[in-house]
């Protein structure tokens, strides 16, 4: 009997804790993507077609524990898309990040840094 309600109160659980996902959640447009990480944040300069420069834009990536993975460069282009995104930029240019240090508040964290711009014109043919 007790078993039957503990694995009744687990299932419960499972099911309470689920996130709900939208399944007619249309997929995010970019004006141009990187296809290596799936964002929009590149570690060279864009020269094909003309931008403004919308402003600087740093992201520190921490790891979770001393026994995670070093972070690696797709969640830091995010974590740098994730900000000039709020800026309104449609990419980043000469994306730049270090080695993962340890800090007083961190077992691992690497900081990184782009400029974010927004296109002028379509790119040139």
């Amino acid at each position: 009997m007790k078993l039957n309600a503990m694995l009744m109160a687990l299932a419960l659980a499972g099911a309470v804790a689920t996130p709900l996902v939208a399944a007619d959640k249309p997929a995010k447009q970019f004006v141009i993507v990187n296809e290596d990480v799936g964002v929009p944040v590149f570690a060279t300069d864009i020269t094909d077609r003309p931008y403004t420069v919308v402003g600087e834009v740093t992201a520190g990536v921490r790891k979770a524990t001393v026994f995670s993975k070093d972070v690696s460069q797709k969640k830091v282009y995010r974590e740098l898309w994730e900000r000039a995104e709020k800026l309104g930029a449609d990419a980043v240019v000469n994306a730049r990040y270090g080695d993962s240090h340890v800090s007083a508040f961190s077992w691992g964290k690497t900081n990184a840094t782009g400029t974010a711009v927004k296109f002028t014109a379509a790119p040139a043919p």
